[in-house]
């Protein structure tokens, strides 16, 4: 049985059916490094599917206001 479920496993990893990180970009998109200094602590690069890149914070959101 646990011989059964590493080849299921190894066949998840390597299928790519994992969701995406929080903040990654989908597949095709090119990555655009900042282009300014972090508005301050906690913020980080991220993508937004409407705005593109820019600075995201977990308490405060968007920087500039991004939604």
């Amino acid at each position: 049985m646990a011989r059964v479920l590493a080849v299921f496993a190894v066949a998840a990893l390597l299928s790519g059916c994992t969701a995406p990180a929080p903040g990654a970009p989908p597949p095709g998109v090119v990555y655009v490094g900042p282009t300014y200094v972090s508005p301050g602590p906690g913020y980080e690069w991220h993508y937004h599917h409407g705005y593109g890149w820019g600075w995201w914070h977990p308490r405060y959101g968007w920087h500039r206001g991004w939604r």
